[in-house]
C-alpha cells in the first residue's frame, strides 16, 4: 500500500545555488549534507520543506523546460512576499495559466536547471467545487 509522498529529488549543476533557492523561496530546512562523499549517485543534500523531503543531486541540468512542476503550497497572504523573494534571486517568472475565481493563486518560476516550481495557495478541495466536481 502507498503511503505518501516519500521525496522529490532535482539534479542540479551548482547545490549551493539550489540551496539558496530553496531556503530563500521555500523556507527550506536543510537537514543534510554529503560534503565530497557520495551514497548515492552524486554530492547531495536533503532538506525539509513543509514536511516534504526533497534531495537535491549534483548532475546536469534538464535539457529543456516544461510544464511538468512540483507545487508547494503558500498561505493566501503571502503571495507579494513570495514574488519578491524570487524575483531578488533573479529566477524566471513563467506566465501563469489562465484561472477561474475561486482556486487559488499560484507563481510559477523556473531554477538555473531547467525545473519548474509553482507555489499555490489553493487547496484540491476549492479546486474540485469550483469546477463543479466535489
Amino acid at each position: 500500500m502507498v503511503e505518501g509522498l516519500s521525496h522529490v529529488t532535482f539534479v542540479v549543476r551548482d547545490l549551493d545555488r539550489m540551496e539558496e533557492i530553496l531556503t530563500s523561496v521555500l523556507d527550506a530546512r536543510k537537514v543534510y549534507d554529503s560534503g565530497e562523499g557520495t551514497f548515492s549517485l552524486s554530492r547531495e543534500r536533503f532538506f525539509d520543506i513543509g514536511g516534504v523531503w526533497v534531495a537535491v543531486m549534483e548532475g546536469e541540468a534538464l535539457p529543456a523546460r516544461s510544464y511538468n512542476h512540483v507545487a508547494f503550497k503558500m498561505a493566501p497572504g503571502e503571495y507579494e512576499e513570495r514574488l519578491a523573494r524570487i524575483r531578488a534571486l533573479g529566477l524566471d517568472l513563467r506566465e501563469g495559466r489562465g484561472r477561474v475565481a475561486g482556486e487559488g493563486r499560484s507563481i510559477y518560476f523556473h531554477d538555473d536547471d531547467n525545473h519548474l516550481f509553482e507555489l499555490h495557495d489553493g487547496t484540491l478541495e476549492e479546486r474540485l467545487r469550483r469546477y463543479g466536481a466535489g
